[in-house]
């Protein structure tokens, strides 16, 4: 599973700082081409085992820029059970 930024993103550099595993990057090394930040799903574990809830949304100035990503994006990553639906903000 995993967190997604959305187009709402500052580029303050605050979750790249935050995240445990390293899955976030800024929009230069965005490999959508996008001028945003990025998470790889591939790599997020949405901070299980690491932090109570995502270390990257709860660090974010921006409300609502970090939202729960599609579940099916990466099915075999670690999800937290408290997690809402797809594109809802992280934290509220």
């Amino acid at each position: 599973m995993s967190v997604k930024i959305t187009d709402s993103c500052i580029s303050c550099g605050a979750c790249i700082d935050e995240c445990p595993v390293e899955a976030i990057v800024d929009d230069e090394d965005n490999p959508t081409g996008e001028e945003t930040y990025y998470v790889y799903p591939d790599k997020c574990v949405e901070c299980v085992g690491y932090n109570d809830s995502p270390a990257c949304a709860e660090a974010c100035p921006t409300e609502g820029c970090i939202v729960w990503d599609d579940p099916s994006v990466a099915p075999d990553k670690p999800k937290r059970e408290d997690r809402g639906e797809a594109e809802t903000p992280v934290v509220e």
